[in-house]
């Protein structure tokens, strides 16, 4: 370890001193890009009865709602840790009954996830307080010295939908009404149908998602210097609102949409057309 430097001293790397910080330490993670294939789509009951007319039906946009988190040690497997996430999406459709516009319907899908990942080993027990207003304060115990799960994970992307018979058993990561949260089904503006006496609705969905294994740890790190902000709050005292609207920058792309090579492409890199250098 280098020489640790003092309070008010600056070394030639421009920091003053070395300092302890408590933070979260990543141990381990992994990102995965998934395809989630015939999820079944448990529909509200007015959807359920536009699908059992529908003869089509068409994705249009899903939205991620909660993730539910469980980490568990891997027998035999010394600091490694099974992460098991469930995913709870509510899905948006086009019903097509007959020539005409589409009916909009919502429903709810599931999809089950597990990754092993390390995430080292303690055995030291962990006693912290927060206070908490017009109350005493509780010191929170940590029962266990399991790491963290951490889940990052964007809306999916619609990919497709279809229509399933009554008959017909094809979906994947199905479950019941009690193994959802009720504020999971309070997102929903009326109950959800998990029988099977009707035709289904099952949906494939694009996931991006990182996983990672954190603990608390205290780390030694350089310091420059406290990060006291240097721009000054400004408090819009205008009146006059055409005065506001003169600092507004004329919507040049409005009016004058821009060539290709000006555009970014998904991956945040300046696209090369060759005709920007003319």
């Amino acid at each position: 370890m280098g020489e640790r430097m003092m309070s008010g001293f600056t070394n030639s790397n421009g920091f003053k001193e070395a300092v302890c910080i408590n933070t979260e330490k990543v141990y381990d993670s992994c990102r995965d890009r998934d395809c989630l294939e015939d999820l079944r789509v448990y529909l509200c009951s007015s959807s359920q009865a536009v699908i059992d007319k529908a003869v089509s039906v068409k994705a249009k946009c899903a939205e991620l709602i909660w993730v539910y988190i469980d980490v568990e040690c891997v027998p035999f497997n010394r600091g490694f840790y099974t992460v098991d996430i469930r995913f709870y999406f509510k899905v948006t459709l086009d019903a097509y009954i007959c020539v005409g516009k589409p009916k909009e319907i919502e429903g709810m899908c599931v999809y089950d996830k597990r990754v092993i990942l390390f995430g080292s080993e303690g055995n030291a027990k962990i006693y912290s307080s927060k206070y908490t207003p017009c109350e005493a304060d509780a010191q929170l115990m940590y029962k266990t010295n399991l790491p963290k799960a951490t889940v990052e994970v964007v809306d999916p992307i619609a990919l497709g939908a279809k229509l399933i018979e009554p008959n017909d058993n094809c979906c994947c990561c199905e479950c019941d009404k009690t193994s959802v949260p009720d504020f999971v089904c309070c997102c929903f503006n009326e109950d959800l149908a998990f029988d099977d006496d009707h035709k289904k609705v099952a949906v494939t969905l694009g996931l991006f998602s990182i996983v990672r294994l954190e603990r608390t740890v205290q780390l030694l790190v350089p310091a420059y210097d406290f990060c006291i902000p240097e721009k000054e709050c400004v408090i819009s005292g205008e009146d006059n609102p055409c005065h506001l609207f003169s600092k507004i920058k004329f919507p040049t792309d409005e009016f004058f949409p821009p060539e290709f090579c000006n555009f970014k492409d998904a991956g945040g890199a300046d696209a090369d057309c060759g005709c920007c250098g003319k």
